[in-house]
């Protein structure tokens, strides 16, 4: 199956129109949180970070079991949260999660290969069904190109965001 992951990748990328014409909807968004558990944990600290770097949207990311916790208090109707949620063992635990948040009338954006997760969002970044191993290659792509054409919809430069400097040095 990981030979099959750069066909998958192209597929995934070639979502680059529809993401476009998504993101200019969250064009004046200053704050959102990012969602993920398990595997996609880190997928969701990578969103919120590419986020946050190319166009200066206060992005959280956060597991789904910490967010319930007390961030939750933070949805109110419209607020945005990236779920990131693909098909795999935590399905039946996070299908719930985002019943509650559109419950609260969440404005979610669902990242998934789960077709009954991205019906439950407005807005959906899909991509092929893989193997759940190999599937936070895929989720992150449409969390990385959401924030390139944010970037883009914003008038900002994606390649030279304020600040950054392309490498690091450490002493």
């Amino acid at each position: 199956m990981l030979t099959k992951a750069p066909e998958l990748l192209r597929q995934t990328l070639s979502m680059n129109g529809d993401v476009e014409k998504l993101a200019e909807r969250y064009r004046y968004v200053r704050n959102c949180v990012v969602v993920g558990r398990g595997f996609y944990y880190s997928t969701a600290f990578e969103i919120a970070l590419k986020i946050k770097e190319l166009t200066y949207t206060l992005a959280e990311p956060y597991s789904s079991a910490d967010f319930l916790h007390g961030p939750v208090s933070l949805i109110e109707p419209a607020f945005p949260v990236i779920v990131v949620a693909p098909a795999g063992l935590l399905m039946p635990e996070l299908q719930p999660f985002v019943r509650q948040l559109r419950n609260m009338d969440a404005e979610l954006l669902c990242v998934s290969n789960d077709p009954v997760l991205l019906d439950m969002g407005r807005t959906k970044f899909p991509f092929p069904p893989v193997p759940e191993w190999l599937s936070p290659l895929l989720a992150i792509v449409p969390g990385q190109l959401f924030a390139l054409f944010l970037a883009s919809a914003r008038d900002f430069d994606p390649d030279r965001p304020r600040g950054l400097a392309k490498v690091t040095e450490t002493l």
